[in-house]
């Protein structure tokens, strides 16, 4: 059970930074009468018929901006790799033979068999 909620959460933080335009435009719908009426630039000239569009473009935009900036920021991680040496890098190997171990005696012995034959016991007869 919590192996599915770990999942369904890594699965929504991955597709919520590609939905971001969705989510926007969501809420925008959900609060359009709130927006249009208190945060629209508009909102002073009806004949516009701007209804908080206005808000929703510049919040697009913010978004578009954020995601650019995100995607420079990794380009410039990717690049960060390169590995640089200040001094020549001096390599030098050295043989090592490992010691011999003379290996430790072990005594062993056969389980003792018996000689007899076994035989299966003595079938028996119901009357």
């Amino acid at each position: 059970m919590i192996n599915r909620l770990i999942a369904i959460t890594l699965l929504l933080a991955l597709v919520s930074t590609n939905l971001s335009r969705f989510f926007i435009y969501a809420e925008f719908k959900a609060n359009q009468k709130y927006i249009a009426a208190a945060l629209c630039e508009n909102r002073d000239k009806p004949q516009m018929h701007c209804n908080g569009k206005c808000y929703l473009m510049k919040k697009l935009k913010e978004a578009e901006e954020k995601e650019k900036k995100q995607e420079e920021a990794n380009q410039k991680k990717g690049g960060q790799d390169a590995f640089i040496l200040s001094s020549p890098l001096v390599v030098s190997f050295y043989e090592f033979t490992p010691k011999k171990k003379k290996p430790a005696f072990i005594s062993f012995q056969l389980p003792k068999i018996s000689s007899e034959i076994l035989h299966p016991p003595p079938a028996k007869v119901f009357s």
